[in-house]
């Protein structure tokens, strides 16, 4: 069993942009900043992914169980079926690890605030 990654996290209520710290005089002007939507985008990916692959992985595992039972099979047979459903269950949790690992990796080096060009003061404007 794999452990997923770390989510990418929705905008929480409240949640305020990164302060711009006054230290460079050049920059006297205040930055306006707006929620990155390519993050969101990411956000939105993983909150829509996770539940299909529990699916998945709920479905595929009952099948195993259910396989596993020796009421439900009687012929020697049946041992190769178990074996089958255990590789795909082996290959839907790789496939699982895979999509959420590059989520969380793309969301990793996704800034979460973007600078706004809209309200920005501009010059000669």
């Amino acid at each position: 069993m794999y452990v997923d990654p770390p989510a990418p996290q929705p905008m929480r209520p409240g949640e305020r942009p990164p302060a711009t710290a006054g230290t460079d005089p050049l920059s006297v002007q205040p930055r306006a900043w707006e929620f990155n939507p390519e993050y969101q985008r990411l956000v939105n990916a993983w909150q829509a992914a996770l539940p299909l692959l529990e699916g998945l992985t709920t479905a595929l595992d009952k099948a195993y169980g259910l396989a596993r039972s020796p009421q439900t099979w009687d012929a020697p047979v049946g041992s190769r079926y178990v074996e089958d459903i255990g590789e795909w269950r082996k290959r839907l949790a790789l496939y699982r690890q895979a999509v959420l690992t590059s989520i969380s990796d793309e969301a990793a080096d996704t800034p979460r605030w973007i600078p706004s060009a809209a309200g920005a003061p501009h010059a000669f404007s």
